[in-house]
C-alpha cells in the first residue's frame, strides 16, 4: 500500500463528507486488482448532490495536486466514476447503487470501516 493513494483517498473521504454524502465504503482491492488501490463508493441524493459531491472532490484532491485522469457520468449524475489512478470514486443515485452493487462485485476486496480508515 502507497502512502499517496491512502492520503488520496482520506482526501477524497473528507470531501465526500464535506457534501452529506451517504454511506461511504472504502474497498481495499490492492490485493486482488491491478486497477488501483482503493474503491471508494458513496450516494447522493439527486443529480444536484451527485455532481456537487464529484465538484468538491475534483476540486479538493486537485488542490493537494491529484489530478482526475477521467470523469464518466457526470451529466446523467445517476453513477459518476471518478478516476484518479490509484483511487477509483463511485458516486452513485440510490437505484443504480441496488442496481450495480459493487461492494457485492469486490467482495474479494478488504472493507474498510471509514471510522478505523
Amino acid at each position: 500500500m502507497n502512502e499517496k493513494s491512502l492520503n488520496m483517498a482520506k482526501l477524497a473521504i473528507a470531501a465526500l463528507e464535506d457534501k452529506k454524502a451517504e454511506d461511504i465504503k472504502i474497498i481495499d482491492i490492492s490485493e486482488v486488482s491491478v486497477l488501483a488501490d482503493y474503491f471508494i463508493i458513496a450516494g447522493g441524493n439527486n443529480h444536484s448532490q451527485i455532481q456537487a459531491l464529484c465538484n468538491n472532490v475534483e476540486e479538493k484532491l486537485g488542490k493537494a495536486g491529484y489530478s482526475v485522469k477521467q470523469v464518466e457520468g457526470y451529466d446523467t449524475a445517476n453513477w459518476i466514476l471518478m478516476d484518479f489512478g490509484d483511487v477509483i470514486i463511485h458516486i452513485f443515485d440510490k437505484e443504480n447503487r441496488l442496481l450495480y452493487d459493487l461492494e457485492r462485485i469486490w467482495r474479494d476486496g478488504k472493507l474498510i470501516e471509514k471510522e478505523n480508515f
